[in-house]
């Protein structure tokens, strides 16, 4: 019968159930709890981490001291060793955002199944590929976009749409940790947050934040 982990597993490499079960039978599961250090920026790492659940960001700090997000993981995503398929050191601490679930794999157990399995390779190439869109996209909107218009375009990213059809966050984004994501300063966002409210763009109810308005919300991207 299969169980849970091994069906996430196939779910993510969209493997059979027998490839499912060996990558799982590599993996160990383990839990962090929100704001624990998996990774530390400069140190050896020969692991590869899978996300199950929950969500952790590699973060530098700055020219000027501030923290700056690199990539966010979650879900499905991979982190660790697999970035480069081999041993070496990190370039960017790894933080759990909330409490985390995560497989743990030796780095050279995961190359082996990625040899050995066309499916496995197949979708963490795809893995790898999104990843790398996303951080280029972020880097795109650093060198295009003012400070304020990156936390709009955030907000947009962040939002999901709710069992009314509504465009929501839940919960509502803590304003420093949107500053990190975009690489800006709270004091900034707080602001570009406080122009949509004014403007009826965004509202606030009950821990989550509603955009009220998403087509003016995307206008005001620049």
């Amino acid at each position: 019968m299969e169980t849970e982990l091994t069906a996430f597993v196939r779910r993510v490499f969209a493997c059979s159930p027998q490839a499912a079960e060996a990558i799982a039978a590599r993996a160990g599961e383990r839990v962090y709890a929100a704001r624990e250090v998996l990774l530390r920026q400069g140190e050896s790492c020969s692991q590869t981490w899978l996300v199950m659940a929950g969500r952790a960001q590699a973060l530098v700090y700055g020219a000027e001291g501030q923290l700056v997000m690199l990539q966010d993981f979650g879900p499905g995503d991979l982190f660790g060793a697999v970035a480069q398929l081999e041993t070496g050191p990190c370039e960017a601490d790894v933080v759990a955002v909330e409490q985390l679930w995560a497989l743990l794999f030796l780095a050279l157990d995961f190359v082996r199944l990625i040899e050995t399995d066309g499916a496995v390779g197949l979708a963490v190439s795809r893995m790898l590929l999104r990843q790398l869109r996303a951080a280029t996209g972020r880097i795109v909107e650093r060198t295009t976009l003012t400070a304020a218009g990156r936390a709009y375009a955030e907000l947009l990213r962040l939002a999901t749409s709710d069992e009314t059809g509504r465009r929501v966050i839940a919960p509502a984004p803590v304003l420093s940790a949107l500053a990190v994501r975009i690489n800006a300063t709270r004091e900034t966002v707080s602001r570009a947050v406080s122009v949509l409210e004014r403007r009826g763009i965004v509202a606030r109810e009950d821990g989550v934040m509603v955009i009220v308005a998403p087509g003016r919300l995307e206008e005001l991207i620049v």
